[in-house]
């Protein structure tokens, strides 16, 4: 059973160039992990407004954006890595889908403030240099009402909990020997809820909401609606 993780673990930076973005795209764009992205794109599209605006930062390969996509949603994806923006923009012309896909940075992000109702980023966020900024300028490029949701690895995830995480994604031998060592090293530089809810209270949404499974955990902030006269 696939957890909100297994989707979602990244090593995500300026090192996920070339050969190794290539091959992070291989091994998470298997049938059955290409079918949650399906799923959880439906989900989202669900909860969204007739004409909503989506940003997904540092969509990797972009599979969930191309699912998004297929659902009639307005999608964009920024993403760091210049060789995941290529790939994505391939998956996007392959699955007859448009998402503009661009090159850029979270922390300073090239989109006018108030532009989406989501913004939804995967198991990259423990990455991010300047966190603080990054959620500054969520909370910039949302409508007021629009959500942010951030799903990452949990910093209080087990070695048992890895153990089982990757063995449901039904990878070989080594990729899933590689996977548990990536899932290892990501887990220092993950949030635990305490921490993230700290960050949350500091940022211009002032708070959160968290939900944890598995080894990955779910969080929700929300833009307040503009006070009325």
């Amino acid at each position: 059973m696939q957890t909100m993780e297994t989707r979602r673990w990244r090593l995500k930076g300026p090192e996920m160039e070339g050969p190794i973005a290539r091959w992070y795209a291989r091994v998470r764009g298997s049938d059955s992990q290409l079918a949650g992205y399906r799923s959880q794109a439906s989900q989202l599209a669900a909860r969204l407004p007739v004409g909503a605006r989506v940003l997904e930062v540092a969509p990797g390969p972009g599979y969930l954006a191309v699912e998004l996509a297929r659902t009639g949603v307005q999608v964009t994806g920024l993403d760091i890595s210049r060789t995941f923006v290529e790939i994505a923009r391939d998956n996007a012309r392959t699955a007859g889908v448009c998402v503009d896909f661009r090159v850029g940075d979270v922390a300073h992000m090239p989109f006018d403030s108030g532009t989406f109702d989501l913004v939804v980023c995967q198991a990259a966020f423990k990455n991010f240099t300047l966190p603080k900024s990054a959620l500054a300028e969520m909370h910039r490029v949302l409508r007021p009402g629009g959500v942010a949701l951030i799903q990452d690895m949990s910093h209080d995830a087990t070695h048992a909990d890895i153990e089982r995480e990757v063995a449901g994604m039904n990878l070989g031998r080594l990729n899933s020997f590689t996977t548990k060592a990536t899932l290892e090293m990501l887990k220092r530089r993950a949030y635990a809820p305490a921490q993230f809810e700290r960050l949350a209270a500091t940022s211009p949404f002032r708070a959160c909401e968290i939900t944890t499974e598995g080894i990955g955990l779910e969080v929700r902030l929300k833009k307040q609606e503009a006070a009325v006269a």
